[in-house]
């Protein structure tokens, strides 16, 4: 009975993180995988390329079918959405349909392959024809593939996708190139502030304190334009730099890794010293005065007492960091070069401007994959036990 109480007492919180969180997150994830658009555009088509064999041309039926597809399509106006979702798998498809669609051959002609080859060179080749047949539906591995930089050819192999055209596996291990670093450069610049705050009577240490939860009341956006005025080229610190004589032109601050190192440590920093001030805080000091009195130095005192104890708020801290710098996109696209963007910024690409779900779905899987990742083997380093943090 008391099971049962507590269960109701929590279900309508379950209910409402189950609609409001993980419901549409799973909905916009399963776009990454979902394929509804050629389907009810070419059903013809699709039923005809069902018995081909892939080895050469379709036959006959399947341009006839095509045609007919394609005509009906265009008086239905749902052209449209077949073509983009193809022109995802083969550049210039959009295009492709849109002008057969202009220059169909007449209702009841004969030779109609060779009618579609005249209209377009595209239609002799088994790359078109396979690429119709993989958008059949009703699931897709397109995205996933092209997320890995890799892609189906002709004959349905998985090969990889060409130099010019794979961006995708250099961006994830940018990011979490970039994510690491800023973690290792917030951990050796809050773990000093962390102990001395640690070791400070609290009448000094709260005031301190105060001054580390300052940035979380100031917008994300604000600090990080604010950097911009600092770093620019006729900014705040090359100005500093320059009168002290110490640089005879502007260091290039902005707009490069430097900038997105700078800014995102800036921001991510209280993240760190929080858990570390709160763990830290908990260590007795008798600990360190019985080593110390039993002829430890200060060094070892720290290395074989203090740090071990202070574990767990470098795990827990160390974790925060980076799970939230995996997924940074404002920071990067404001004061990052090209070469600085990160796996958000093309999601946000793929999400607003192509309007392409599927793969701003199927990178968003990726960026879970690698956190969730992350969050295992922390979890087997750390036996099974999450940190406890006061």
């Amino acid at each position: 009975m008391r099971k049962a109480k507590a269960a109701l007492l929590v279900a309508p919180l379950f209910l409402f993180l189950l609609a409001s969180f993980v419901g549409p997150i799973g909905a916009m994830l399963w776009r990454g995988a979902a394929d509804p658009e050629v389907a009810p555009v070419l059903p013809r088509t699709l039923a005809a390329l069902a018995t081909w064999d892939g080895r050469g041309l379709p036959g006959e039926a399947a341009f006839a079918a095509l045609a007919a597809d394609i005509r009906q399509a265009r008086a239905d106006g749902t052209l449209a959405s077949a073509a983009t979702r193809l022109n995802y798998d083969v550049n210039g498809f959009r295009s492709l349909l849109f002008s057969t669609g202009r220059r169909l051959p007449a209702e009841g002609a004969t030779d109609l392959a060779a009618a579609f080859k005249a209209i377009a060179p595209a239609w002799g080749e088994r790359e078109t024809w396979a690429a119709i047949r993989r958008a059949g539906g009703p699931v897709t591995d397109l995205y996933l593939l092209n997320a890995l930089d890799l892609r189906r050819d002709a004959d349905g192999a998985i090969v990889a996708t060409p130099p010019d055209q794979a961006v995708f596996r250099t961006v994830l291990v940018r990011t979490l190139w970039i994510a690491l670093v800023v973690t290792v450069v917030s951990l050796a610049l809050g773990y000093p502030a962390a102990y001395l705050l640690a070791r400070l009577p609290e009448r000094l240490a709260n005031p301190l304190l105060i001054l580390i939860l300052v940035p979380f009341w100031t917008s994300l956006l604000v600090r990080t334009a604010a950097w911009v005025v600092l770093l620019q080229r006729e900014g705040v610190v090359n100005a500093f730099l320059a009168r002290l004589g110490l640089t005879a032109e502007p260091l290039p601050m902005i707009y490069n890794r430097f900038a997105v190192y700078v800014a995102m440590v800036h921001i991510l920093l209280p993240f760190m010293i929080l858990p570390l001030y709160s763990v830290m805080r908990g260590i007795p000091a008798a600990h360190l005065r019985a080593a110390a009195s039993l002829g430890a130095r200060p060094l070892t005192v720290f290395r074989r007492v203090f740090l071990p104890q202070s574990a767990a708020g470098v795990a827990a801290g160390s974790l925060l960091v980076f799970i939230q710098a995996l997924g940074y996109y404002v920071t990067p696209a404001l004061v990052g070069g090209a070469e600085d963007q990160m796996i958000s910024y093309f999601i946000a690409f793929y999400a607003s401007r192509t309007i392409n779900w599927g793969m701003a779905a199927t990178l968003s899987l990726l960026l879970v994959a690698a956190t969730a990742a992350l969050f295992l083997v922390y979890r087997r380093l750390a036996g099974g036990h999450m940190p406890r943090v006061a």
